[in-house]
């Protein structure tokens, strides 16, 4: 077992060490200048250098890509004396850091939180904005996944006992709409006829976040705005469980120890409910898992539909801004929730069947 977590592990870092070097290639050959969109257009030339300087961008392609490994990376090794060096250990990047042992004369080696980066425009570090923005995003997304596992399961139970009646047909119609039907669109439609059609029976609005302003400037808790972006995010994840549950249950249903523990006697609620169903939910709770990473990184056409200030309405006003630092911090904290959430799901699962652990 120890092996098997071990290579799962090593897995995620060659994905992650991907996902980094894939960001860092694609955002540093871009066009712009972030010296002169941090200083102005009118900034001199001795500024832009000392800007460039202190972002590394003065140092060959290979360097820069090294230094930003280092900033990542919470084991990093960093230069304690000579503050012209490009790995000085500089509080005003890393705030928060623990000195382990030397590596050389000049050299030590830190235990740090990953460093981010700064963003151009506001000058405050990424991992500051992100800290900021994720919970509300995490929440939406944990909401979302929520409702369609619980809605979809239902319905996907039932669609399965009720095999071939007006029931099921119409819960495969309804999945086929809810795949197909692009979640921006369906932000609009339902934004506009709850929002606004129905808001004097609703009493919701089409627009706003987790927290809102009163009229006396307070910021207070409005949980009601969470509803319509989390239907409208979890359509597509209802959708989909709703196939699978049926299509598993069905398969489940088909089986010889089903006929059996039904030949006993059992009743048929009581073989779905206490025998199949609990082995027809196994795929399903790996889409489940896979489908809240996904929600988190795919919530930013919803996010800007309603509103709602989590990361995804950040990194869309980072890249109408052209604000790299912040749009390539979100990118890689999107990679690693994937990368822990996937690691999770496998290492549970070669806890319960061993037969994963041998594959």
């Amino acid at each position: 077992m120890i092996k098997f977590i071990v290579k799962r592990l090593f897995y995620g870092f060659l994905v992650l060490l991907g996902v980094i070097t894939v960001v860092f290639l694609l955002f540093n050959v871009l066009p712009g200048d972030p010296a002169r969109m941090m200083l102005g257009q009118r900034a001199d030339q001795a500024s832009i250098d000392a800007i460039n300087k202190d972002l590394g961008r003065d140092k060959p392609m290979t360097t820069q890509f090294l230094m930003y490994l280092n900033d990542l990376s919470p084991l990093s090794v960093h230069e304690s004396t000579n503050k012209e060096h490009y790995l000085y250990l500089s509080r005003e990047k890393y705030s928060s850091y623990v000195k382990l042992f030397p590596v050389s004369s000049s050299k030590i080696m830190v235990l740090k939180y990953p460093y981010l980066r700064r963003s151009y425009i506001t000058k405050r570090k990424v991992s500051d904005i992100v800290i900021e923005t994720l919970p509300e995003t995490a929440i939406l997304a944990f909401s979302s996944i929520t409702f369609g596992a619980i809605f979809g399961i239902l319905l996907g139970i039932f669609s399965a006992i009720k095999k071939n009646s007006w029931f099921d047909k119409s819960s495969l119609i309804f999945a086929i709409f809810g795949m197909a039907l692009p979640s921006f669109f369906m932000g609009l439609l339902i934004a506009w006829f709850f929002g606004f059609v129905l808001r004097d029976y609703t009493g919701l609005n089409n627009v706003g976040s987790l927290y809102a302003i009163d009229d006396f400037g307070d910021e207070h808790l409005d949980l009601k705005n969470l509803i319509l972006p989390t239907i409208t995010l979890g359509l597509r994840p209802l959708a989909i469980i709703i196939q699978l549950t049926r299509s598993s249950l069905l398969d489940v249903l088909s089986q010889d120890y089903i006929r059996t523990a039904t030949a006993k006697g059992l009743g048929f609620y009581n073989v779905v409910f206490k025998h199949a169903l609990k082995n027809a939910l196994n795929p399903v709770i790996t889409a489940i898992s896979g489908w809240f990473a996904g929600l988190m990184a795919g919530a930013v056409f919803v996010e800007i539909i309603f509103n709602w200030k989590g990361i995804g309405y950040e990194v869309v006003d980072a890249l109408n801004k052209n604000d790299l630092p912040v749009v390539m911090g979100a990118t890689l904290v999107f990679a690693m929730i994937f990368v822990v959430i996937n690691i999770g799901v496998d290492i549970v699962y070669g806890i319960l069947d061993p037969r994963v652990r041998v594959q």
